[in-house]
């Protein structure tokens, strides 16, 4: 039995134009997804895992899967897809909770100016400032905090980007809520401190695919504290 949440399971089922040689399975999360199917345990569920490991590609694609079959309920949800984005997520089915939620969103650095412009112009009032007019950490924080949908699922890729060490915080904060509140956050991050938000199940993705771990055991978190605690046995060796 799936757990009640908005995204519980998503798996594989090729549709029209399907290719199977194509260059994503053979990143080793994308070929586990293609095999078995990936399961979502927890309201929050944070990825980390080396540039190339695979975590865009997959927030990215269900992302995709997600948003479209929304029947334009939220148009804010997420901006359109770039060139460059793979059509693995026409190929996926999202499964979780009936009738599906529509609330939460889809952000990445490279769109969030694209979807805070839309929303600015659909904006039911006018006397707000303007997202775009805030600075980016600014922006990012204010429309997670502020979105009116209620609980939906959220997918944030690296939202550090955006953010200082005190928004991060104010970040994790937000996070908490969400869940608190129903709703499901997955985040691709390679920030130790929000891999460290409160009940995450944390997944690392490596060579084998999805390893589950807790926020001590992970890579990113030792080489963080190797650096801080003596920079120089970096340093010397650029």
């Amino acid at each position: 039995m799936l757990p009640d949440l908005p995204l519980a399971r998503v798996e594989l089922r090729p549709r029209a134009h399907f290719d199977p040689g194509a260059w994503y399975f053979d990143v080793p999360v994308i070929a586990e997804l293609r095999d078995d199917g990936i399961d979502f345990e927890a309201p929050v569920t944070v990825i980390v895992g080396e540039n190339g490991a695979g975590k865009s590609t997959l927030i990215e694609a269900v992302a995709h899967a997600w948003s479209w079959d929304l029947y334009g309920a939220d148009q804010m949800w997420s901006a359109p897809g770039g060139a460059e984005d793979s059509d693995l997520g026409w190929h996926l089915a999202c499964l979780g909770a009936r009738p599906k939620p529509i609330g939460g969103c889809f952000l990445r650095a490279e769109s969030m100016h694209q979807l805070f412009s839309r929303t600015d112009a659909h904006r039911a009032r006018n006397t707000d400032q303007a997202f775009n007019e805030l600075s980016h950490g600014q922006s990012f924080l204010r429309y997670v905090a502020e979105r009116p949908i209620g609980a939906g699922l959220w997918l944030l890729d690296e939202p550090e980007a955006a953010l200082s060490f005190q928004s991060c915080l104010a970040l994790l904060g937000v996070v908490n809520d969400l869940a608190a509140e129903g709703s499901q956050v997955i985040m691709a991050t390679h920030s130790p401190l929000l891999a460290a938000v409160r009940g995450a199940e944390i997944w690392e993705l490596t060579d084998h695919g999805i390893e589950y771990r807790q926020w001590d055991e992970l890579e990113l978190v030792r080489n963080w504290r190797t650096f801080l605690d003596a920079p120089d046995r970096y340093l010397r060796h650029l």
